[in-house]
Order: structure tokens, then C-alpha cells, then sequence
């Protein structure tokens, strides 16, 4: 029911909307620490409505950063492949699930992502404890687990609108908080600092 209520606000932006918050948003996540210092980056490209991504990965390809792109695989786990500018991209449909925009290049499996300095999160609200409201899927929970399993540590921050940052949303116990939410507006800090 919640997740609804949030698609359903994003499901009322205008593409002008879109685009003007996916600018903003690039540019409040480039004043990011552990953006700037980053030598690796997992993050996603942005479907329909979701804030806009495009912007962030050619800006961190521009400064050299690697940027690690999911692939949905069948079971909904994710694997890996490097961002080489938006011509390396793929519009994906997946069964009865959205279309997504997959990396075209080398498959680097599921692991690659335990390289990163920074996974960028794609979510629907993150709360005041930054517990993430996701899609119910389950891809990013496993990504969550493998990070954990291997005992890496990177800066989790989820991309979201400014709406979408709230008191309190539902958490299974397999859910991790994440350490920052990015919105046009602003940064928005949880649990270890950037």
C-alpha cells in the first residue's frame, strides 16, 4: 500500500519535473565525500519517473570513476557490468516487470558489486533511521547481504525526491539502514557519517 502511495506521487511528475530533479540531484550527490573520493561505483540507471541517473554516472565516468551497472537475473539477484556512456546501454524487459536499461558490455557476476567504494541505491523512502523503502523485489537486499558476507564496506546511499525522506517506513529484519539519502535539495545523513 505504501509503495503505491509513493509511485503514485512520481507517477504525477512531468518529464520537465523529472529532468529538473535529476540535474539537482547530480549535483548535490557530486558534493558527496565518498563520491568524490571514489575509485568505484555500483549504482543503477533510472527508469520512467525514478530521479533521474544519467547525469550522476556521465558526470563520475568524467572524473574516472568505474561505474558498475546492474543486469536483473532471473532468480532477481543482480550481476554487474561496467558503464561505458549511454550508447552502452540496453532497454531489458523482464518478463512481466519493468524494462530496465542494462549495461551491454561484459558480464563481471554477482560479486563485482563487493568492489565498490560507494552502491547507490535506488528506493522508493528512506526514514529517519535511514531504513530504505524499496520495491519489494528483493535484488538490492541480496546486494545488501553479499556486502555483508564479504565483509565490505561501502557508503550506501539511497537517490530519492524530496518527498519521499520520512519519519518511518516498515522494516523486515533483513533490512540494513542505508548511510545517506541524496535529493534535489539536499543530503541527508544516517547512522555513520560521510
Amino acid at each position: 500500500m505504501l509503495r503505491r502511495e509513493f509511485l503514485a506521487v512520481r507517477n504525477r511528475l512531468t518529464a520537465d519535473d523529472v529532468r529538473a530533479a535529476a540535474a539537482a540531484l547530480a549535483e548535490r550527490a557530486l558534493e558527496l565525500p565518498e563520491l568524490a573520493q571514489a575509485r568505484t561505483v555500483a549504482a543503477y540507471v533510472s527508469v520512467d519517473t525514478e530521479p533521474g541517473t544519467l547525469a550522476l554516472l556521465d558526470a563520475l565516468r568524467a572524473r574516472g570513476v568505474r561505474v558498475l551497472l546492474p543486469a536483473l537475473l532471473p532468480d532477481n539477484d543482480l550481476d554487474w557490468g561496467a558503464y561505458e556512456g549511454e550508447g552502452s546501454l540496453a532497454r531489458v524487459r523482464h518478463g512481466g516487470k519493468m524494462a530496465l536499461f542494462e549495461p551491454t558490455g561484459e558480464r563481471l557476476g554477482p560479486d563485482a558489486v563487493v568492489s565498490a567504494d560507494v552502491v547507490l541505491l535506488p528506493g522508493l523512502a528512506v526514514d529517519a533511521r535511514g531504513m530504505r523503502l524499496g520495491r519489494g523485489g528483493g535484488s538490492y537486499d541480496r546486494v545488501l547481504a553479499r556486502l555483508e558476507r564479504a565483509d565490505a564496506h561501502p557508503a550506501l546511499v539511497v537517490l530519492l525526491y524530496d518527498t519521499e525522506v520520512v519519519e518511518h517506513v516498515p522494516e523486515e529484519a533483513h533490512d540494513q539502514p542505508v548511510h545517506a539519502a541524496v535529493t534535489p535539495t539536499g543530503v541527508h545523513r544516517f547512522h555513520r557519517p560521510l
